[in-house]
C-alpha cells in the first residue's frame, strides 16, 4: 500500500504527514522517540474505511523544528493538530495517540471535545493523574527520573553519540519486547539524524512542567497543577485507553482513579504489553481500537 507523503503550513510550522485512504478522518499522533512510521500497521488497517493519517509533530523528521524551548509547549501541539485537522478538511476526527502524542490529545479532547469523534490513548498518562503520581508514589518517581536527564543540556550528545546508541538502548527499556530489527533502526536513524530532530523531540521534556520534582519548587509547581479543578482536566468524548502494564516508565497506578476524569471511559489492560505496546501487538491494538469503534457509532 502506497502512502501520500505531504505538508502542511498550519500554526506558523510546517508538519510533515502522510495519509492513506478516504473517508471519516482517523488520526495517529506518536510520541518520542518516534515519528509517523509508529504507525505503518495501523494507517494499513484504517484505510479502507477511514482517511488513516499520520503525521510528525513538530520537532520531529521531516516537520519543522522550532528553536525555543517555549514553541513546544502543550497549547502550541494542540494548535498545531487542531490546524492539521481543518487543513485536511475535515470537522471531527478520531483520535489515536501515544505517548507524547497522548499528552496532547487529552489537552485537546478537553479543550476542543467538538472535534472528537472518539479518542484512543496508549500508554500516555492524564495529567491530573500524572501530576498527583508524580507527587505521591515513590515507583512512579522513579520510574519518571529519566525525564529529568532528557531535560539536561547535554542529553543530545549522550543520546546521538556512537550512532544514537543510548538512545536505542531507551528504547529497549520500558519494557520493552518490540523487535527492533535493523531495517526497523536504519528508519529510526534516518528520522533521528533530520538536522535539530533530537533536540525538538527533547524540547517536548523540557517544556513540560510535569516530571519528577527535584526541588520544593517543583513540588509546589506540580501541586498547583493537582489542585487546579476537576473539570479543568475533564474529557467527555468516548475514550479507550490502551495500557500496556509491562511499561517500566509509566506504571498501572495511572489509570486509578481516571473515571472521575473521563465520563465514559474504557480501559483494555495488556498484561503482556510493555510501553512499546503499539509495535509489539499491533494487531491486537487494532483490533482493540475497531471494537471500541464499534461500540460508539454515532
Amino acid at each position: 500500500m502506497k502512502f501520500e507523503s505531504c505538508f502542511a503550513d498550519v500554526n506558523n510550522v510546517r508538519l510533515h504527514y502522510v495519509t492513506v485512504g478516504q473517508g471519516p478522518l482517523i488520526l495517529f499522533v506518536h510520541g518520542f522517540p518516534e515519528f509517523w512510521g509508529e504507525w505503518e500497521e495501523q494507517l494499513i488497517e484504517f484505510s479502507n474505511d477511514y482517511q488513516a493519517v499520520a503525521l510528525d509533530m513538530r520537532g520531529y523528521n521531516l516537520s519543522s523544528k522550532p528553536a525555543d524551548t517555549k514553541d513546544y509547549a502543550i497549547g502550541e501541539l494542540v494548535q498545531d493538530l487542531k490546524a492539521l485537522v481543518e487543513h485536511l478538511g475535515h470537522q471531527r476526527m478520531i483520535l489515536v495517540a501515544h505517548d507524547w502524542g497522548g499528552a496532547v490529545a487529552w489537552s485537546l479532547a478537553n479543550s476542543h471535545p467538538e472535534m472528537l469523534e472518539s479518542l484512543v490513548i496508549i500508554n500516555s498518562p492524564h495529567p491530573g493523574i500524572f501530576a498527583r503520581e508524580l507527587l505521591h508514589n515513590k515507583e512512579q518517581q522513579a520510574a519518571s527520573d529519566y525525564m529529568l536527564a532528557f531535560r539536561t543540556s547535554d542529553a543530545e550528545t549522550v543520546l546521538s553519540e556512537n550512532s544514537y546508541a543510548k538512545l536505542v538502548e531507551a528504547v529497549f527499556t520500558f519494557g520493552s519486547r518490540w523487535e527492533f530489527t535493523e531495517e526497523v533502526r536504519k528508519k529510526y536513524i534516518a528520522a533521528w539524524d533530520q538536522p535539530g530532530a533530537l533536540t525538538g523531540g527533547l524540547n517536548y521534556y523540557r517544556a513540560s512542567p510535569l516530571y519528577p520534582p527535584a526541588s520544593k519548587a517543583d513540588r509546589a509547581r506540580i501541586q498547583g497543577i493537582a489542585d487546579l479543578p476537576r473539570e479543568i482536566f475533564s474529557v467527555s468524548v468516548p475514550t479507550l485507553v490502551i495500557w500496556g502494564e509491562a511499561d517500566t516508565a509509566l506504571l498501572p497506578a495511572l489509570l486509578d482513579g481516571l473515571d472521575q476524569y473521563v465520563k465514559n471511559l474504557t480501559i483494555k489492560r495488556i498484561p503482556d504489553g510493555s510501553h512499546w505496546v503499539v509495535h509489539e501487538q499491533p494487531e491486537n491494538v487494532s483490533n482493540l481500537i475497531r471494537e471500541f469503534l464499534a461500540q460508539n457509532m454515532t
